[in-house]
């Protein structure tokens, strides 16, 4: 958050294979907003022969600097690295419906 009180958020989306960065995405900076909405989609080419067990999406949020290094606000992971979490009951119904969109709201990290 700046001296206005105000963030210029965006999200760095990484897709992950057994804990590795393997894939990176951004969305676009949303200036001088404490609420962003991220109305984007992503693509991500996967590793042949990679079940989606193994994958996972982790997604940090940023708040914009012109001056100094970029903040982390937030992050997540969604996969399958913590059984019975929100997370991977979501990671879970992604599995069982590929190519499906499924939206859920989950709570950023520190």
């Amino acid at each position: 958050m700046d001296i206005t009180g105000l963030s210029d958020p965006y999200v760095k989306v990484y897709l992950m294979l057994n804990g590795q960065r393997i894939a990176k995405k951004k969305t676009h900076v949303k200036k001088r907003t404490l609420n962003p909405v991220f109305n984007e989609s992503f693509q991500f080419d996967l590793p042949a022969n990679e079940d989606l067990q193994n994958l996972s999406l982790e997604f940090l949020v940023f708040d914009w600097d012109r001056m100094t290094k970029n903040e982390v606000i937030g992050h997540l992971e969604v996969g399958t690295a913590v059984p019975g979490s929100p997370e991977a009951s979501h990671w879970n119904e992604v599995m069982n419906c590929p190519r499906k969109q499924i939206a859920e709201w989950h709570r950023l990290k520190d």
